[in-house]
């Protein structure tokens, strides 16, 4: 029985040193590699180190000497642009043609036909286009009519790629870790545990690697707002006589339908109701009928006669 008790302890105590290792390893990395990134310092001819001025002095003569490359942006870059051209149809299947060239994607389209609020014929485009054919575009689109508007925006996500990337790659050793121990555990207690906070470290990798993806697809290809308005003339401000009359002949048409409808709920509504409505006429009847009788004019008629 000593034994049988001593078994989970042991295992235990395994675990426990096995977890503390991976967190110590990862302390150690992450030490040694903010010590990689500072420069060593130097010494002089005695061996001992040299003083802060001639470390500071040395760093910034080897920064002279060689500049230190920057980056390249990580940008996600959206544009908007308004145009006001002679026919939105048209324009419409220009652009369709543009974004085939330009090896892009429609997103949405949304067309709005002239009505009393806004009589001009409007559509909304949204199309994505590969970032560094951004330019070339929007210089074809405003070719298309007269340019309203046009803005550009640019967003730098480049440290928040940096962050995702190295929290993924933390993980995913994390993650190796996991498996490691869950190879060497003993107990299925044990095994239960790691397995899930295994299962726990792979859904968080999961989520950064759709968030890294999702902006790298941003990076990759910018956003496109295009905006159509019909020019209108002057001779364009009533509708067409032929829409007129469809209109006038849809709108009776309605009117006689809802009409309808109303007088047919109303019978019903009288159908439901006409026993109450027969129980209240009769009680007015009567009513008028007592008083006919009983009223002090006729009941005085025959006194006045009798005198005479």
């Amino acid at each position: 029985m000593y034994a049988s008790s001593k078994l989970p302890r042991t295992s235990g105590l395994f675990i426990s040193a096995l977890l503390g290792g991976v967190i110590f390893t990862s302390c150690a990395s992450s030490h040694q590699s903010a010590n990689k990134a500072l420069p060593p310092m130097a010494a002089d001819s005695a061996g001992n180190p040299a003083s802060a001025p001639t470390r500071e002095n040395s760093i910034s003569q080897k920064a002279q000497a060689s500049p230190i490359a920057r980056s390249r942006p990580q940008l996600i870059k959206k544009a908007a642009m308004s145009l006001t051209v002679n026919s939105v149809d048209q324009t419409v299947d220009a652009v369709s043609q543009i974004i085939n060239q330009q090896q892009g994607d429609l997103i949405g389209l949304k067309q709005q036909q002239p009505n009393n609020d806004n009589p001009r014929y409007t559509a909304t485009i949204q199309l994505r286009i590969p970032e560094n054919l951004l330019e070339s575009t929007l210089e074809q689109l405003a070719k298309l009519g007269t340019v309203e508007s046009r803005n550009i925006t640019a967003e730098d996500v480049g440290d928040r790629l940096v962050d995702f990337q190295a929290r993924l790659t933390n993980l995913q050793k994390t993650e190796a870790n996991l498996q490691k121990i869950m190879a060497r555990a003993g107990s299925v207690r044990d095994v239960l545990s790691v397995a899930q906070e295994l299962s726990n470290v792979r859904e968080t990798i999961e989520q950064i690697n759709a968030q890294l993806k999702s902006l790298q697809n941003q990076v990759v290809y910018s956003t496109i707002t295009l905006n159509l308005e019909a020019a209108v003339s002057s001779t364009s401000s009533q509708p067409a006589f032929g829409l007129q009359v469809q209109e006038t002949w849809n709108n009776s048409t309605h009117s006689l339908r809802a009409f309808s409808v109303g007088l047919l709920k109303l019978g019903i509504w009288l159908i439901v109701y006409s026993p109450y409505l027969l129980i209240f006429a009769a009680l007015v009847y009567g009513f008028r009928r007592w008083r006919r009788t009983h009223s002090p004019r006729l009941t005085q008629a025959p006194e006045s006669t009798s005198s005479e």
